[in-house]
């Protein structure tokens, strides 16, 4: 079943960008899913490659190659002036792209890993990337990377939602067994129990 879950996870990643996903089980038992590596005390760690960033499907050929091959991505804060021009040229051009937000103290520890300092906003084009808004550098990297100059998006496509630059790893606690009175007979249980723990909704690992 373990193996099933994985595979179906792969089978969705085709259209989109990719990022890392951990499973492992702490020291108390906890089974935690994250896209951050685990700690040294983890056990029966696992690792697959998931979806993550804005899907290609629809797109026109040139702009889907751009977007597997070099995948743009926005870190932006609140009540941040260059971040909303950022991302109105970023729509403006027609570019798919992920945000990121920083708030917590992860996420800004997630940004200096990234671009060395605090400051917002920063554009990654794959290996590329560019601190503070600047219209002519950004559109220099996205020239670079293969995007079209022009908006060619589909008219219905919409970006994914913003997410935190660090997620907080969730742990999956313990399922309470039924009272005997409420438990239901072996006939009635379904041929596949429902996934535990914070895996992705309809997978199991």
């Amino acid at each position: 079943m373990k193996n099933r879950s994985w595979l179906l996870i792969a089978l969705l990643a085709t259209s989109a960008a990719h990022a890392q996903l951990y499973r492992w089980v702490g020291p108390d038992g906890k089974v935690t899913y994250s896209d951050t590596p685990p700690p040294s005390t983890a056990r029966g760690v696992e690792t697959k490659n998931v979806p993550s960033g804005p899907s290609t499907s629809g797109l026109p050929y040139e702009l889907a190659q751009a977007v597997k091959a070099n995948p743009v991505v926005l870190y932006t804060g609140t009540k941040c002036s260059p971040c909303e021009e950022g991302r109105t040229m970023l729509k403006t051009r027609g570019i798919p792209y992920t945000e990121k937000t920083v708030a917590s103290n992860d996420d800004i520890a997630k940004l200096k890993q990234i671009s060395g300092d605090q400051q917002l906003p920063v554009l990654t084009v794959g290996a590329r990337k560019q601190k503070g808004f600047e219209s002519n550098a950004w559109d220099a990297m996205l020239n670079e990377a293969g995007y079209p100059q022009s908006n060619r998006l589909p008219p219905n496509y919409v970006n994914p939602p913003p997410e935190a630059a660090a997620p907080k790893a969730k742990a999956a606690s313990a399922p309470q067994a039924p009272a005997a009175a409420e438990r239901p007979s072996s006939d009635a249980l379904p041929d596949t129990p429902p996934p535990a723990g914070n895996a992705p909704p309809g997978f199991r690992f």
